[in-house]
């Protein structure tokens, strides 16, 4: 994917990027928590969390991650598998689906629309596979800014959930397929 105005590129990613993708799991943390934001996903950057890293390797490795670079340089990072984590209390779909495990991008680079232009590809992806449904679950807490950036992208809110006590909202987006 291209996206001219900003020379988005999108390709796939691999254990050689988990360091990227935890620096910006770690540059977002210290984001939110500058913003007040200390529940969504706590005070402690990522990369020093019980099991942050083997996530990451297992995202970058098990699943199917994606990186979005701008002149070269890894900017976001988004990783697509067939069904949410089996950890969190979220139903299975009833039919094929791909899901949105992680997305992030790098915030020094905030508002060049790299989140949309990973969704973008999600769907693409999604499309390409002859699946019709795309999913995602996001932190529903605050003023509910991320539900929103989703509904901005074509996910309808459906399912709320709570995992301990993080408040969590699951959209979705049928696509047509080929």
């Amino acid at each position: 994917m291209n996206d001219t105005t900003h020379d988005i590129q999108i390709r796939p990613g691999s254990l050689a990027d988990a360091p990227a993708i935890l620096d910006m799991l770690d540059a977002a943390v210290a984001w939110m928590n500058a913003r007040g934001n200390t529940e969504q996903w706590g005070t402690t950057p990522y990369s020093q969390k019980s099991g942050g890293v083997a996530r990451v390797e297992r995202y970058t490795t098990e699943n199917t991650p994606y990186i979005a670079e701008l002149n070269g340089t890894p900017v976001g990072a988004m990783v697509l598998d067939s069904g949410p984590s089996p950890q969190m209390p979220i139903a299975p779909a009833g039919e094929p689906e791909r899901y949105v495990r992680l997305l992030v991008s790098d915030r020094r680079h905030a508002g060049l629309g790299i989140g949309s232009s990973l969704l973008a590809h999600a769907a693409e992806e999604t499309r390409r596979a002859g699946v019709a449904l795309l999913r995602v679950d996001c932190w529903a807490g605050g003023g509910g800014e991320l539900v929103a950036f989703y509904e901005r992208n074509g996910f309808t809110p459906t399912d709320r959930f709570l995992s301990d006590s993080w408040p969590g909202q699951v959209l979705s987006k049928h696509l047509d397929t080929p």
